[in-house]
């Protein structure tokens, strides 16, 4: 088996796992809701992503097994993980935080998604696979939100400061603690922290002066195309519309 990371179509949608399809933890304001269920989010996640993409281009790549005889396209192979990203003004929850807001020359880090059993080194391939597509756009920099480990206290509503309420209210099956990238990954990858939080810090990636990190992640890689052939095809981070 070898994995092979393309871009995230919107034919591919049902590619993603149930979950990624239906978090809109990111996408959608809790406060434009004014307390109603939302009755259909897998709705709403495609057609976020339907506008991101006409709007601004490709916003995600998925990693999925490639069968040996080619007989079946991307879109139809099982995704073994995804990443997804956007320009900050099309993120509403970013707006929310109190280390924001993201810098102007930035582009949002909103999720990330490995299916269990995969290599350790698929994440970072992932990140990879992003950095590599928005350099040959001209985007300087990729910043997230962290999540920490003491943000974990949060999970007590009497615990949370009314500041904070509104960056942290539950979306149907969405929380913080799930949909959140936590910040030890972020660090991990080569993000600096540029608005420390002891809950929500936001980090930054600079892309044009990460030689040292694209190093080691293409060490990573190398360990990874050991274990399960690695295939980014020519053009595969290239912007998609439509």
């Amino acid at each position: 088996m070898s994995v092979r990371i393309t871009p995230l179509r919107l034919e591919g949608f049902e590619q993603l796992p149930k979950h990624a399809r239906r978090c809109v933890f990111w996408e959608v304001d809790p406060a434009t809701l004014g307390g109603d269920y939302l009755p259909d989010p897998e709705f709403e996640k495609e057609a976020w992503l339907s506008m991101v993409m006409l709007e601004w281009g490709s916003c995600g790549q998925v990693a999925s097994t490639t069968p040996a005889d080619g007989s079946a396209s991307d879109d139809e192979q099982p995704c073994l993980g995804y990443v997804l990203y956007a320009p900050p003004r099309a993120v509403p929850r970013a707006q929310l935080f109190p280390t924001g807001p993201v810098s102007a020359d930035a582009v949002l880090l909103t999720s990330i998604g490995i299916e269990s059993g995969q290599a350790d080194e698929l994440p970072h391939a992932l990140i990879s696979q992003v950095v590599n597509e928005l350099v040959r756009r001209g985007v300087r920099a990729l910043e997230a939100f962290g999540r920490t480990a003491d943000a974990g206290e949060l999970l007590d509503p009497d615990a949370v400061d009314p500041a904070l309420r509104p960056a942290v209210e539950v979306l149907g099956d969405c929380s913080f603690d799930q949909c959140m990238i936590s910040a030890d990954f972020l660090l991990d990858v080569g993000f600096t922290v540029v608005a420390p939080h002891r809950y929500f810090p936001r980090l930054r990636l600079e892309l044009d002066k990460g030689l040292g990190w694209k190093a080691e992640v293409e060490a990573a890689l190398e360990r990874l195309l050991e274990s399960a052939q690695l295939q980014q095809p020519v053009g595969a981070g290239a912007e998609v519309r439509g």
